[in-house]
């Protein structure tokens, strides 16, 4: 059994195209309804549930004990919903650099991947139909050995979604991984390295081809920063070459063998 079992990926910047798009709506619905946001705190605030990203703007702007706060709250939800679901279905989706090469790669060694992600089911549903990656899923979400991906999690099927670890814990308890030690978690935020931490796997990197740079995310803890999604494969071949080395009873006789 290879040392990893799982690879639990983000969507939006680090297995799908981002070119800000999601901050545009995001500050789009909040001009229309009034939330004061500067583009670099909605950055910071990537990751996280957009539901709770305006509950806490919109508590830092009127104060938590506003009585018109759930309202505020739910409006400038419920419009940047419209807003992202229009612009999802209009425009063309398209993968990463290196997302579809790396899918293939970890089917060829049969280890697991799973799409978590900071969107809520409907919008998460537009995107993998789109790119194809729904294929094969039943009503849950789960697929097998021959989809694409093994696992869809969104953030409004968990108690909390990001910074929080329950997607990642969700993939582990219904893809039957061992344990959290053979999990690797990637994604190209600050809330995304949190999550993979917070759930003790077994490596949380950061991608810096999505909405952060790699100076962006050198702050926060990770366990690497990638060029992109691809090069876990040179990570998960230098886990399994340090296992067969220590699996060698008499290492000598490995370099005797290369000698001869």
């Amino acid at each position: 059994m290879s040392l990893i079992e799982l690879v639990t990926f983000d969507m939006a910047g680090t297995t799908v195209q981002d070119r800000h798009e999601v901050e545009m709506c995001f500050i789009e619905a909040a001009t229309q309804t009034g939330l004061t946001v500067s583009p670099e705190r909605v950055l910071a605030l990537q990751g996280y549930s957009k539901k709770y990203v305006f509950e806490l703007l919109w508590s830092e702007m009127i104060g938590d004990n506003h009585p018109d706060l759930r309202e505020f709250v739910n409006n400038s939800y419920h419009t940047f919903c419209e807003i992202l679901e229009n612009h999802y279905i209009n425009n063309d989706i398209y993968p990463t650099e290196g997302c579809l090469e790396i899918f293939d790669y970890l089917k060829s060694k049969k280890i697991k991947i799973a799409l978590t992600t900071g969107f809520y089911r409907k919008v998460t549903n537009i995107i993998l139909q789109k790119l194809g990656w729904l294929d094969g899923l039943n009503n849950n979400y789960v697929g097998n050995e021959n989809t694409i991906i093994q696992l869809s999690i969104a953030s409004d099927e968990v108690q909390k979604g990001r910074p929080e670890p329950f997607m990642i814990q969700k993939a582990i308890q219904v893809l039957n991984v061992s344990d959290a030690n053979r999990v690797i978690n990637i994604g190209d935020t600050p809330s995304d390295l949190k999550s993979g931490v917070r759930a003790g796997c077994r490596m949380s990197l950061g991608v810096t081809n999505g909405t952060h740079t790699r100076q962006q995310l050198s702050i926060h803890r990770n366990d690497g920063l990638l060029n992109k999604v691809s090069d876990i494969k040179e990570i998960i071949e230098n886990i399994e070459n340090e296992r067969l080395e220590s699996d060698t009873p008499f290492p000598f006789l490995k370099k005797l063998n290369f000698l001869l």
